[in-house]
């Protein structure tokens, strides 16, 4: 006899628990062969004074168990909280979220009837790092972390998932056209990759325009592979316009672990009042189920849940007149599924998912930090908080300030944009925030590190605030560095 399967499961927060006793509930009722191990996350253990939301015999049950089943989690407002989501996918190495998308007519109503597609997000870079400084009273800043490796194993898994589930092409979203360097490495990425796939299709969108694709032409598309944001926002617009958002659910995926939930949110607006949909939470657990082999178990609870929605059972989300036989509340719907559990849909198309591991896992492949091109320090970035007076004044003080240095003030930039050498016409600016940046007085002099210290010795005693310093770099002879609009 097979032995079960040890999977934790967390019932989060707001409609949390409804949904997850649903979904539970139909698991058991399925003969899943599981044993549930129940931890303690999110709101109540924010309350309870642990920061991160998890305590510790939390973690220990995930790494024991390496699968997870959870529910939404709310992450209090303010104080400095961080996501428990985001810590959870990126403390298990789940780097890639995958999120079903699939459109029911006439069933569930929806604008997109032929709608099928696959996102597939990058789960642990990007804004989502949440690295940010309030370095001034009127400026905030966040970070945009991505890296060639987190993009080389996010786009494979793409092509990996494309081919193991019969796609035909791979869309990569990016916004390369402004981001030139953490949006370029991921573009660049893909088309490297997908040479090495050359019976999938492969093409780019800029992401606003792509956006815009997937609400009005979704069919369009088949995988689409993108940054950790974008893959956010699409995938519920994609969900949204498929019929509802609370029928995806997704997968996050690793090399050793792997997480389940829905894609919605907590919804504490709706917590309590019994009219959730479980869909979401539901089609996380057969994507489970798959991932631990009992592909028989998935199939018998997909078809049942096709068949609820075929035979117009539905959740107040999703009910219409038209296509609505009768509108039931999260423990009813689940009852309905159970009631219909070894039941195919007649007008839908049944799904047969075979038994066995189905290796969802990101691929063994080792990317590897590649050292070999030649990086040269050639300047240095530094913004001071400075209210004095505009960008001449500043500029005639710094120039004094450094003349003897051996790195000069080559521009200075306010949110991006060169104020200064001012080009004709260009107005003075008063701001808070100013980017001063310095290069070698000889074109044939690298900068060092000396050289940086020494210039900041000289804004100290002059008692300059500089708040954020990014050294300057070239790689190969190409620039680390992005230049300032205008310059």
């Amino acid at each position: 006899m097979t032995e079960n399967t040890r999977v934790v499961v967390a019932y989060g927060d707001g409609i949390g628990p409804e949904i997850m006793e649903a979904t539970i509930k139909i698991l058991k009722e399925a003969k899943a062969r599981i044993n549930f191990d129940i931890i303690e996350v999110g709101k109540i253990m924010y309350e309870r004074g642990y920061p991160s939301g998890i305590p510790e015999e939390a973690w220990k049950a995930i790494h024991e168990s390496k699968i997870l089943l959870k529910a939404p989690i709310t992450t209090p407002q303010g104080g400095g909280y961080k996501s428990l989501n985001v810590t959870m996918r990126k403390t298990l190495g789940l780097y890639s979220n995958v999120r079903p998308c699939v459109a029911y007519p006439p069933f569930v109503q929806t604008m997109h009837p032929d709608l099928d597609l696959a996102i597939i997000r990058e789960n642990e870079e990007d804004l989502y790092a949440g690295i940010e400084y309030r370095h001034t009273h009127d400026s905030y800043v966040a970070l945009k972390l991505i890296t060639r490796r987190g993009s080389e194993k996010i786009v494979r898994y793409a092509f990996e998932y494309a081919v193991k589930n019969n796609r035909k092409k791979v869309t990569c979203f990016s916004k390369d056209n402004i981001m030139k360097f953490a949006d370029g490495i991921f573009h660049k990425v893909f088309d490297e990759i997908a040479k090495e796939y050359p019976n999938i299709q492969n093409e780019h969108y800029i992401v606003d325009i792509g956006t815009a694709r997937l609400a009005s032409k979704p069919n369009i598309f088949d995988v689409i592979v993108t940054e950790n944001l974008y893959g956010d926002i699409i995938s519920d617009v994609v969900a949204e316009v498929s019929g509802s958002v609370g029928l995806a659910g997704s997968a996050n995926i690793g090399d050793d672990y792997a997480m389940f939930e829905a894609i919605h949110g907590s919804a504490p607006d709706i917590a309590g009042k019994n009219i959730a949909n479980p869909s979401g939470l539901i089609n996380a657990a057969i994507m489970m189920l798959i991932h631990i082999g009992q592909g028989d178990v998935a199939t018998t609870i997909h078809n049942a849940w096709l068949t609820t929605l075929e035979e117009g059972i539905h959740t107040g989300d999703i009910y219409s007149e038209k296509h609505s036989t009768q509108k039931v509340g999260t423990k009813e719907f689940a009852d309905a599924v159970i009631a219909r559990l070894g039941k195919t849909p007649v007008k839908m198309k049944k799904v047969n998912y075979p038994i066995g591991k189905n290796n969802q896992n990101a691929s063994s492949t080792k990317h590897a930090i590649d050292t070999k091109e030649k990086k040269v320090l050639v300047g240095v970035d530094i913004s001071i908080n400075w209210l004095s007076g505009n960008q001449d004044i500043l500029a005639d003080k710094i120039n004094a300030l450094t003349a003897n240095a051996n790195l000069g003030l080559k521009i200075i930039s306010c949110k991006g944009l060169k104020v200064w050498p001012k080009e004709y016409g260009q107005s003075l600016v008063e701001y808070d925030l100013w980017r001063l940046r310095f290069v070698p007085r000889s074109n044939e002099k690298n900068a060092s590190h000396e050289d940086i210290i020494n210039l900041l010795n000289i804004l100290k005693d002059d008692k300059l605030d500089f708040v954020n310093i990014e050294n300057l770099y070239s790689f190969d002879d190409k620039l680390g560095f992005t230049l300032a609009q205008g310059e």
